[in-house]
């Protein structure tokens, strides 16, 4: 299942950026290998840049980081959430809140990255567990409609997303 499987209906228009950032792969192939890329990318700042910030205000590595783990959990959650067809709507979240109390410049890269490891396994069982009826199950987070799938592909593409800008203007 690729993301050109998706309905409209699946997701919030804003998230297609992130979406489309993924057309190539299926969930399961992505899960697995985008992780091992990702660590690879991770380990390979230098410890000078580890709290490197490009402008006043923007987040330093770590803060990314930290960010794209939270994330995937929130949204991990909700794909299961939708999955197990709970109808309960889902709040949204600040990511500017998460960051300003996850105090990430206070860990180490490596201890962030192991974090990450964990998460991402976790959620690649999540999503390995998942069948195709769960998969397109529908519920609504952040006031959208939203498909368990839908959500699997906005986390490889929310990643995707950070990697670049990290690329751009961090490196």
């Amino acid at each position: 299942m690729k993301t050109t499987d998706l309905n409209p209906n699946e997701y919030a228009e804003f998230y297609a950026t992130y979406i489309r950032k993924v057309e190539d792969i299926t969930l399961k192939d992505g899960f697995e290998a985008k992780m091992k890329d990702a660590i690879d990318f991770y380990e390979s700042f230098p410890v000078d840049k580890h709290e490197y910030r490009y402008a006043e205000g923007k987040w330093t590595i770590k803060e990314i980081l930290q960010h794209i783990i939270d994330t995937e959990r929130v949204f991990a959650y909700r794909a299961l959430w939708i999955a197990r067809r709970n109808e309960t709507a889902l709040p949204g979240f600040d990511q500017n809140e998460f960051n300003d109390v996850a105090k990430a410049n206070e860990r180490t890269l490596t201890d962030l990255i192991a974090e990450y490891k964990a998460v991402r396994q976790s959620t690649n069982f999540l999503f390995a567990n998942l069948t195709d009826d769960d998969l397109k199950a529908l519920g609504t987070a952040s006031g959208y409609s939203v498909s368990a799938r839908a959500l699997g592909f906005m986390i490889l593409g929310h990643e995707e997303h950070h990697i670049q800008i990290l690329k751009e203007r961090y490196l």
